[in-house]
């Protein structure tokens, strides 16, 4: 009788814990480039230490140019991206102006 009432016990207690670990999904996608800890950590499987690591990535190797990149940061696999795809996003880092070509500009001086 006592080993079923701590079951029964243990079995409610796991239960409550469950449900208060869920927290809420993001409302809308968020940016790999520019949330921080705090909001990566609102991703499921995403806790504070895989939050960190995928701001530490960024710090480090530059901006994500797609949401595939993040298979480059240790702990994340196809399984786990599948899983975040729909709560992430990427916005491509803007083109630097002084690599576009000048309009109207052909050819250069002794080049012809």
């Amino acid at each position: 009788m006592r080993i079923l009432l701590s079951a029964i016990v243990l079995l409610v207690g796991l239960s409550f814990a469950s449900a208060q670990s869920k927290k809420p999904l993001p409302q809308k996608p968020l940016d790999l480039n520019t949330a921080t800890v705090e909001e990566l950590q609102t991703l499921p499987t995403v806790g504070p230490a895989a939050a960190k690591a995928i701001v530490r990535f960024r710090e480090k190797s530059g901006p994500f140019r797609r949401v595939e990149d993040l298979l480059a940061v240790r702990g994340f696999t196809q399984k786990r991206l599948k899983t975040l795809r729909p709560y992430i996003t990427v916005t491509p880092p803007p083109i630097p102006q002084g690599n576009k070509p000048q309009e109207g500009i052909t050819k250069k001086k002794g080049l012809q």
